[in-house]
């Protein structure tokens, strides 16, 4: 059972080092494809230092992570943002659990937030009781097998909500997993220099209007507005998540 691990990277050579190294140290024999949507930080020749295959695709996150599983061999397909701390130890509790029982089609990990403040412990919580209801995000490093990812049609290279909408199809074509132990951490800084309740009620509405039939065109423009309203002042960040 080989497992491809398949990151998205925006302007993520600070970061990059860091995760590949703890992959490479955890397990040797793992394709890693690092997909970039346009880098100018030098993020391509990080990754290809270390030892990742390279692609690039355009931008957006729907689009390099249809590009990349398009390019992988594995047996199993694991999505991981570049700014996750790796789990160690996480690359073996995937296949354990895909190899107990092989119903399981693929799952996701416990997310943790690593801000130090009440709305990252919110989120935690957060996190964890939507899961319990089936929803969950490309940022809890979803993984699949990959005979299930091509019968699903894979991920749609949309513009906004492809993680969403790809694992509401994994939830409704067989049995999927939460591995609590270890828990993955992500970064905080997308809410940066945000108000929690204007965070919240532009997840309300973002998800409402796709529910509805509203084109992932049009909501990743007015879910990038809402961003730049609301982080006028704070730092930037790389990649746009639904939250």
């Amino acid at each position: 059972m080989t497992i491809s691990v398949i990151i998205p990277t925006l302007n993520e050579a600070h970061r990059l080092p860091a995760l590949l190294a703890r992959l490479r140290a955890d397990a040797a024999e793992i394709e890693i494809i690092v997909v970039d949507g346009g880098s100018t930080d030098g993020t391509r020749d990080v990754a290809a230092k270390a030892g990742a295959r390279v692609i690039t695709s355009a931008r957006g996150r729907g689009q390099q992570l249809h590009a990349g599983a398009a390019a992988a061999t594995g047996d199993i397909l694991w999505f991981l943002h570049a700014d996750t701390t790796y789990p160690a130890g996480g690359l073996r509790r995937i296949e354990e659990e895909l190899s107990r029982d092989s119903t399981t089609i693929g799952g996701n990990f416990r997310l943790l937030f690593d801000g130090q403040d009440r709305f990252s412990r919110w989120l935690d919580g957060f996190y964890q009781w939507i899961r319990k209801h089936g929803v969950y995000y490309g940022d809890s490093a979803v993984f699949v097998r990959r005979s299930t990812y091509r019968d699903l049609g894979g991920i749609r290279p949309i513009a906004l909500m492809e993680d969403f909408d790809f694992n509401r199809r994994m939830e409704t074509a067989g049995r999927t997993c939460c591995i609590a132990d270890p828990p993955l951490v992500t970064s905080s800084r997308r809410f940066a220099g945000r108000r929690p309740a204007v965070i919240v009620w532009g997840w309300l509405k973002i998800h409402l209007l796709f529910y509805i039939g509203v084109s992932p065109d049009r909501l990743a423009r007015l879910y990038n507005s809402q961003r730049r309203r609301g982080t006028a002042g704070a730092p930037a960040v790389s990649q746009s998540k639904a939250a």
